[in-house]
């Protein structure tokens, strides 16, 4: 992965804690166990890709998850004001996310349509 997608997943990540607001719905379907779990796990993920951690498959989806949502809407994401509040255009983000989204289909391929939990 890129130095600039790691970058946009980072960002992606940090929106949940800023304008972004998930329901524990939600939260749950991106598989985690609520809304504030999201938020801890979103802050530990960003670390860890920071860090040039190695993540796990289920990490590696529930971030793009988590990325894809946070962008795309405005209902429980950045939505409309994605621009604003990171800095990245929407043309960049989508090339950007569209080459993340190559890169990482295999790693979590077994995810598609299912919930990305972690092993208990």
């Amino acid at each position: 992965m890129t130095e600039h997608e790691v970058e946009l997943l980072r960002r992606s990540l940090l929106e949940w804690g800023g304008p972004a607001r998930c329901s524990d719905p939600l939260a749950v379907g991106m598989g985690f166990a609520d809304a504030q779990d999201l938020l801890d796990q979103c802050r530990a993920l960003n670390l860890a890709l920071g860090e040039d951690a190695p993540l796990e498959a289920v990490d590696w989806a529930r971030t793009l998850l988590a990325t894809e949502i946070v962008f795309a809407s405005d209902l429980a994401g950045s939505g409309v004001e994605w621009s604003t509040t990171t800095g990245f255009t929407d043309e960049a983000t989508i090339r950007t996310l569209r080459s993340i989204q190559r890169k990482l289909a295999s790693t979590v391929r077994p995810y598609y349509g299912r919930r990305p939990m972690p092993p208990r």
